[in-house]
């Protein structure tokens, strides 16, 4: 029976992992790290989204109008 414990080490894997460089530096990206080079550049981007950096940025929303309770404003 094939043991998937060693995937790192498939080469067509390896040339797929490797064809997209790493989103953080630019060095080829290493299949067990995919998408990044190392566990430091993974560990950066974490920390990008973790504090909000790769938030999607959203225009503040008008204050809701009064409704029937507010709408005599003589």
């Amino acid at each position: 029976m094939h043991s998937d414990k060693r995937e790192d080490h498939d080469p067509e894997r390896s040339a797929e992992a490797s064809a997209r460089p790493c989103p953080i530096c630019g060095k080829p990206s290493v299949f067990a790290m995919r998408p990044f080079c190392s566990k430091r550049c993974a560990d950066i981007d974490l920390h990008r989204w973790l504090g909000g950096v790769y938030a999607i940025p959203v225009a503040p929303e008008d204050e809701p109008d009064a409704g029937p309770e507010g709408a005599s404003e003589d």
